[in-house]
């Protein structure tokens, strides 16, 4: 909705500054209110507002891969309730991945408009991952559900409150179809909790200042985010850039997929063309359009202005084109509880093909998956059930002038964080044997800038018949090094079983039985090397073995660099100088 009224800048930089805050106490409220660690510890959510038409005017997210997901909510709730159906005190919940939701049945959305003086004026709207929506796994996503009927609830844009009215059925159904009732209720309260601040502090900031001023300021903030999305656009390399990679699986044995981008970048507009990728896949590794645009949306704006103010005015230059039925453009009825493989696959495309040419915005590879963690069973002394829904952090690439990060979590987790040890070992039947930086052993990360480190998180349970279901995605492709740095290490787990026995390594595995004193050790990927090895400073190299990033014996073959495994002094092997690999 546009208005022609004239504000003075300052009233627009005031409403403007205004909305961004609103947006930041929705998104405190939500955590605050929570029930489930993957939300308060995690902050597996996003929340934020729209104007009227469904566009983004402010997101707080700590899940990056969220960017552009409210967007398409609003705008699946206003197909589904066009003209004057949408009332004040409406709530409508919604999970669809393929018309609005964009993520997995486990991402339940709110949305609720915003009226003033009579007028719909703007949406609040929130996202956020349910502890447990039904479906025959605990947890609510696995890796070889078959279809969507077996991931769980479906919500298809339906009004939990209609005018104010809860909508009592809706509940009960939830309460009756999930394994932990009083969690997923609980962040559904908070949901509506959050939504309401919004509305709330919407509603005064009009009464304040009046609903046109609001609108006028409305447009002024994404014709903002447009001129700095375009300032930036002209700032990147011209011309045509392409990358090929592959999905590892789709769960169920097959695979791996190729995917693949050209990027086209010109003064007016950043084309994303993923056309001739792998069509979608039996297995639960499908991500929707929806996800797509979100991933685009995420390494936009890394190679923009990762500064800036989220709105859908950045995104206006951004265009993305992908077949039907792909991949990473999944129709109905395909699984897609493990879409965020494929959506971290499509943006890592992206980062591939411009990296080479952005080397003070992009690194070399890092772990990429989420690497997803669901451990369920019953908690060894209350005997109550328990269930660890996590992702784990990784190792990040290498970059011009600067060591890869160790143990950060992939580019679409973003600010989140994973559950601390002592709540996992109080709320839960497990023990955290261990949880340090890994250490490889085969040079990977190598580089005159070394890739960051992955990390060993080992969980032993202590109560018989409890069960992991991992995704491991980057298992079978490793992180790519650049500028003839090393490429990194996959992602992978191992069960050290109480009798002596080692299973492993394994990418993917449902529900893989644990039983008491039981190991599964976690080790996630060291991002990818920049530049030849031998011209990392040899100083660096004897820090780095005593910190225990690389073994002696890595230092030699990889650094040429010998150094004393006791006093860590050291010297240049021959052929140091000599030109490298490049």
């Amino acid at each position: 909705m546009t208005t022609t009224m004239k504000v003075d800048p300052f009233t627009l930089e005031i409403v403007k500054d205004s909305l961004l805050a609103i947006g930041d106490e929705m998104f405190v409220a939500l955590a605050r209110t929570s029930m489930s660690p993957i939300i308060y510890e995690v902050l597996d959510y996003a929340s934020g507002l729209t104007d009227s038409e469904g566009n983004l005017l402010t997101q707080g997210n700590g899940v990056t891969g969220f960017i552009g997901m409210l967007t398409f909510m609003v705008k699946e709730t206003l197909r589904k309730y066009p003209g004057d159906q949408l009332k004040p005190g409406d709530i409508i919940i919604i999970n669809d991945p393929y018309n609005g939701g964009g993520s997995h049945l486990s991402d339940v959305g709110l949305v609720m408009p915003i009226f003033a003086e009579g007028k719909l004026v703007a949406f609040s709207a929130n996202k956020a991952h349910w502890t447990e929506v039904g479906g025959k796994d605990p947890g609510s996503f696995t890796n070889d559900a078959v279809d969507i009927f077996q991931e769980g609830l479906q919500f298809p844009c339906i009004k939990l409150y209609d005018a104010g009215t809860l909508n009592e059925g809706i509940v009960e159904i939830i309460r009756s179809n999930v394994r932990f009732p009083d969690l997923s209720l609980g962040d559904m309260w908070a949901q509506v909790a959050a939504l309401r601040t919004g509305d709330r502090r919407l509603r005064e900031l009009c009464s304040k200042h009046g609903r046109e001023t609001i609108l006028a300021a409305i447009d002024y903030l994404l014709n903002h985010g447009e001129t700095m999305s375009r300032q930036e656009l002209q700032k990147l390399p011209k011309g045509v850039f392409t990358a090929e990679d592959y999905i590892d699986t789709d769960g169920m044995g097959n695979g791996p997929f190729k995917i693949k981008v050209k990027v086209t970048i010109t003064d007016d507009e950043f084309i994303c063309d993923f056309r001739g990728s792998h069509p979608q896949v039996p297995g639960p590794m499908n991500c929707s359009y929806t996800g797509l645009m979100s991933a685009v949306r995420v390494i936009f704006l890394a190679v923009t202005n990762p500064e800036q103010d989220v709105n859908d005015g950045v995104f206006r230059p951004l265009k993305v084109l992908v077949d039907p039925k792909s991949i990473m453009s999944a129709e109905r009825p395909v699984p897609v509880s493990n879409y965020f493989e494929t959506l971290l696959g499509s943006l890592d495309l992206v980062w591939k093909a411009l990296a080479p040419h952005l080397p003070n915005r992009l690194t070399a590879g890092h772990h990429l998956s989420v690497s997803s963690v669901t451990l369920s069973g019953n908690h060894h002394d209350t005997r109550e059930p328990f269930l660890i829904v996590e992702p784990s952090v990784g190792g990040w690439g290498g970059a011009e002038g600067q060591d890869g990060a160790s143990g950060q979590f992939c580019i679409a987790d973003g600010e989140t964080y994973n559950i601390p040890i002592e709540v996992a070992e109080t709320r839960y039947g497990v023990r955290v044997d261990e949880y340090s930086l890994r250490e490889d052993g085969t040079g990977a990360g190598a580089g005159e800038y070394i890739g960051g480190k992955g990390v060993i998180r080992a969980y032993r349970a202590l109560s018989d018949d409890q069960a992991a279901t991992i995704t491991y995605g980057r298992n079978k492709f490793s992180p790519w090094g650049m500028k003839g740095g090393n490429d990194g290490s996959p992602n992978e787990f191992y069960i050290h079983k109480s009798n002596g026995e080692i299973d492993g390594p394994y990418g993917v595995y449902p529900r893989y039985k644990l039983n008491k004193n039981d190991v599964i050790r976690l080790m996630t990927g060291t991002g990818g090397g920049y530049g030849n090895p031998r011209k990392r400073p040899a100083e660096k190299v004897a820090q780095d073995v005593k910190n225990g990033y690389f073994t002696v014996d890595e230092a030699r073959e990889h650094f040429l660099v010998e150094v004393d495994p006791l006093t860590f002094e050291y010297k240049e092997l021959p052929g140091r100088h000599l030109e490298g690999k490049q």
